[in-house]
């Protein structure tokens, strides 16, 4: 009877120690698992991460690539357009510069000069009179409204017109109020394609202003025209 009863606690303590030992490893176990879901979720975020970062050196790669192309054909589109706006000053020009105007003074006093020519060859007295006509060339020139002087006008007390656009214009040689005082529809629209405008020299009236400034109408100018020379100017 002992014999059995000592059998029968060596059982139930066999049980007992291989339950708790099967608990240890079973949680041991768990505890494996976990850290390798870990791992792999890990590994999941480092891929992800992965696919990002070459994503963007994709996009990188390919902004680098459109720069250096634009770089490339930079210089190309810069001759180009020099070429197209070259003519462009000479169109422009609606009214004689004091370039031109001094150009025209001596050929009229040269077309005044060769019939001078012809009288001392017929008769050397009248050599005298022949260069009169150079009194008149100076009157006639001033009738034409050419003007008499090289000197520029301030193009920036006209609204609209800012630093930027007064340097475009010089660059047109257009330079005085005249010049844009005289401007046809074909030169507001040539103006406009140069300057890359729509309707803006209209819509601020350029021409209306060149105008009263030309004809040195200060007060009118001021009456109309308030805002000019402040800092809504342009």
């Amino acid at each position: 009877m002992s014999t059995f009863f000592y059998m029968l606690l060596a059982f139930v303590v066999g049980i007992l120690v291989g339950w708790f030992i099967w608990g240890r490893l079973r949680g041991e176990l768990d505890n494996l698992r976990g850290d390798l879901d870990r791992t792999r979720s890990e590994r999941d975020g480092l891929r992800a991460d992965s696919d990002r970062l070459k994503g963007e050196l994709d996009a990188c790669g390919r902004a680098r690539a459109d720069l250096e192309n634009r770089l490339r054909d930079a210089p190309a589109a810069k001759a180009g357009a020099g070429k197209a706006a070259a003519p462009a000053p000479a169109a422009l020009m609606s009214t004689p510069t004091p370039a031109t105007s001094a150009k025209a003074a001596p050929a009229k006093s040269a077309a005044a000069k060769k019939p001078a020519a012809t009288k001392t060859a017929t008769a050397p007295k009248p050599a005298a009179k022949a260069a009169a006509p150079k009194k008149t060339a100076a009157p006639a020139a001033k009738k034409a409204g050419a003007p008499t002087t090289g000197k520029a006008d301030n193009l920036r007390r006209l609204i609209g017109i800012g630093p930027v656009n007064e340097r475009l214009l010089k660059g047109l040689g257009v330079t005085t109020y005249a010049q844009i005082a005289a401007w046809t529809d074909a030169d507001v629209k040539r103006v406009e394609d140069v300057l890359n405008f729509d309707g803006r020299i209209a819509r601020e009236k350029w021409i209306e202003q060149a105008k009263l400034l030309a004809a040195g109408d200060e007060a009118e100018f001021a009456r109309q025209f308030p805002s000019a020379g402040t800092a809504s100017n342009s």
